[in-house]
């Protein structure tokens, strides 16, 4: 996966949500990708995190890339969030 490509549709999809990509963890060996955003004027809440992961997944074929991805806010990180959708889930 190109990082540009990438970056291209997290800040498309952040900025319809009124966020910003604020960190875009690129760890393309192991095709690990942990973004980070927040908004100016408000909380980012889990639609907004859900709406940028689901961007990156129309984007980009997970079978053919083969990546992971979490997408997560100031004050939440990965593994916080990871917890928060597993949680929802159940």
């Amino acid at each position: 996966m190109e990082k540009t490509e990438l970056q291209k549709v997290l800040d498309t999809a952040a900025q319809e949500r009124g966020c910003k990509v604020v960190d875009l963890m690129f760890n393309d060996d192991d095709n690990i990708f942990e973004v980070t955003i927040d908004k100016e004027d408000g909380t980012v809440d889990l639609s907004d995190c859900e709406f940028v992961h689901r961007a990156v997944l129309a984007a980009f074929d997970r079978n053919i890339e083969d990546y992971a991805l979490t997408v997560g806010s100031v004050g939440i990180d990965s593994d916080e969030a990871d917890e928060i959708l597993k949680t929802i889930k159940d």
